[in-house]
């Protein structure tokens, strides 16, 4: 008996070392209703890391948000999107869902009754609302966004550089605002870059996101549209096609990446979206023509599908600002100008000397939806800033002081590996150490070197710069102990990963 369970615990072992995986991700922080998640590699593996980490938390969103919201229609809506007639979700998005699944199983999360296609209807339920068998659910949520850049930043601490402030308006439910989360995807595949959503466990779509070329976008609803969608029409959830526009190194391959990536996503869905969508997105004023830094995009899935409008187009929001709410400006010259839209117009007066900071107070002060303002973030492309503040304590997020999070380190790729293969003339002794540590070039070169140490979470602990020498020897006395994360860098990029044992 002894030895028939000896052979049953080994087999059992043989099957988690098959059919597992490596976790590639990390916990940076949880706040108790906030987690920032750092994932790495291909869909598939970002997919079981995003499952294995926040296993629980999309689980409680799953059956504490959508499961009521669907109710009796929910197996429908898992019809709907396995059939992939009326509603079309490109299969790289179905494999990460069944990945996410499959790491909620790993981390030994009860998954009964829950598959892939539940996640991907959390991820597409605009949409749905939007096809006629679904009028009935009522999730359809409010947001605001001001964009400033150019002529109204200059004079103030942005010196012309761009930023957007951002309310997420959703009715308050618990299993939402206790399970938020900031998911940083570092990917592997060659034509994609390193991105993160702000949302909620369970999203592997962008609601709001950016990237690490500073291109953004944030969805609302234009919820003035009263028309209807059509099926069989193969719409793409809004939440994918953004998705698109800020993973792809350069989506439209002109060669920049800006506001024309988001729009040319837009665009390529010929019959636009299953229900009224708005979607801001912002760029760095580098690229100098107004309508590459900020957009609007008004969507529906009857025509007129697509408007697009800059700060060109004659609102009551003036100089280099755009403003969106949830309601029709440009599409059928509409001005439909809701009290919010006034409320900034009259606050932001001549449109000038507008800060980061005025940026944030105007949003905050004259564009919130009161207790339903679940998050409140803003991004300023060319300094790599994000901040954040979220619904906790039973309190909307504009009365809560931002969390400020720099973005260089947020899109670290992650060194988890010890010494690159071409660079083994490299090393690094000793290691573990309680002592100095030396960096030893085995043949060096007359290239100037960066040297840059960061700790677990990406953030930058030590950089020294204009390294020119066979070897290098580093203090770590002042740091507690663990790992930390060494990169040396030439004028052609990262030349040399390594992994140091403190």
């Amino acid at each position: 008996m002894k030895k028939a369970a000896f052979v049953l615990w080994v087999l059992i072992l043989i099957f988690k070392n098959t059919y597992s995986q490596n976790v590639n991700g990390t916990i940076l922080s949880d706040t108790g209703n906030v987690s920032i998640v750092k994932v790495w590699g291909t869909h598939q593996e970002r997919g079981y890391a995003v499952g294995y980490l926040l296993g629980n938390k999309i689980k409680a969103i799953y059956t504490g948000y959508i499961v009521p919201a669907f109710g009796s229609s929910l197996p429908a809506a898992k019809s709907i999107i396995n059939a992939g007639v009326h509603i079309k979700i490109d299969s790289v998005y179905i494999n990460e869902a069944k990945a996410v699944i499959q790491g909620m199983t790993d981390a030994g999360i009860d998954v009964t009754g829950v598959d892939y296609l539940d996640l991907l209807v959390a991820n597409s339920f605009l949409d749905l609302e939007g096809l006629p068998t679904f009028k009935n659910i009522n999730l359809k949520n409010g947001c605001s966004s001001l964009m400033s850049w150019g002529n109204a930043t200059e004079g103030t601490n942005l010196d012309g550089k761009s930023v957007i402030s951002r309310h997420l308006d959703w009715t308050p439910n618990s299993s939402i605002i206790n399970n938020q989360a900031v998911i940083i995807h570092i990917p592997s595949e060659p034509d994609e870059q390193p991105w993160l959503l702000i949302g909620f466990a369970g999203q592997i779509s962008v609601l709001s996101g950016v990237n690490s070329s500073g291109l953004s976008a944030f969805q609302h609803m234009l919820s003035d549209f009263t028309g209807n969608s059509s099926l069989n029409k193969a719409y793409e959830p809004i939440w994918f096609s953004l998705r698109n526009a800020l993973e792809k190194t350069d989506y439209n391959g002109d060669g920049f990446n800006n506001t024309q990536d988001v729009k040319d996503a837009l665009l390529h869905n010929m019959n636009s979206y299953a229900d009224g969508f708005i979607v801001a997105s912002l760029a760095p004023s580098a690229f100098g023509t107004d309508s590459l830094i900020a957009q609007v995009a008004e969507l529906t899935p009857t025509i007129p599908r697509f408007s697009f409008r800059s700060n060109e187009y004659p609102d009551t929001i003036p100089g280099d600002n755009l403003y969106a709410a949830n309601s029709s400006i440009k599409r059928n010259n509409a001005h439909n100008y809701c009290s919010r839209y006034n409320a900034v117009a009259t606050a932001i007066e001549n449109g000038l000397n507008i800060s980061d900071t005025e940026n944030w107070n105007i949003m905050k002060n004259y564009s919130n939806s009161g207790t339903g303002n679940i998050q409140f973030m803003q991004f300023i492309p060319e300094l790599d800033i994000l901040k954040l503040s979220v619904h906790k304590n039973g309190q909307a997020a504009y009365l809560h002081q931002p969390a400020i999070y720099d973005l260089n380190a947020f899109f670290q790729s992650p060194l988890t590996y010890n010494i690159n293969k071409e660079n083994s003339n490299v090393k690094i002794y000793p290691n573990p150490s309680k002592s100095n540590i030396t960096i030893c070039f085995s043949n060096p070169s007359q290239d100037i070197f960066n040297l840059i140490i960061t700790d677990y979470r990406g953030l930058k602990i030590k950089e020294t710069n204009n390294i020119r020498t066979d070897r290098v020897e580093l203090s770590f006395d002042e740091l507690p102990c663990g790992i930390y994360f060494l990169s040396l860098k030439n004028e052609n990029g990262i030349t040399f990963h390594g992994k140091i044992i403190w």
